[in-house]
């Protein structure tokens, strides 16, 4: 198990609360021993123009998963936390309908530098998405 914090999907999803994953209708469903997996609608809050699921939507599901994965990572976050510093993202088919599943899995896990590959399927179980996310973990500002 790589995760240092021990959280109910219920205390997890109130993380989303007043954030743009609240918006989109993201939900964390499984936290694995190495893996934590959110579904997405596919609606009109992540659709583009032509009826598509939005390329900035997965990323944003992508983004979201692999920050929260590294949250659970860091051991004092009191102290620490993550922020993004390069996400990528390959769109390889795309989804009208349904709901699209991200799943994040770690390629590296280092003290101040970690690497997620989050692949992101449609409700066929069919690859629509796979992105990586390199975070930095970085002291916590204090105000």
């Amino acid at each position: 198990m790589i995760w240092k914090h021990h959280l109910s999907l219920t205390q997890v999803n109130s993380f989303a609360a007043n954030t743009a994953m609240e918006h989109l209708g993201i939900e964390v469903t499984e936290i694995g021993p190495d893996f934590i997996t959110a579904k997405m609608p596919v609606d009109h809050r992540t659709k583009q123009p032509l009826g598509l699921l939005h390329g900035g939507a997965s990323v944003l599901l992508a983004e979201s998963l692999g920050s929260f994965a590294s949250f659970l990572c860091i051991e004092d976050t009191s102290k620490y936390m993550s922020v993004g510093v390069e996400i990528n993202a390959n769109h390889l088919r795309s989804v009208s309908d349904g709901y699209v599943w991200g799943t994040a899995r770690p390629v590296r896990i280092g003290r101040l530098i970690q690497v997620w590959n989050i692949e992101i399927v449609d409700d066929q179980e069919r690859l629509i998405c796979t992105s990586r996310l390199t975070i930095a973990v970085v002291e916590r500002l204090r105000n």
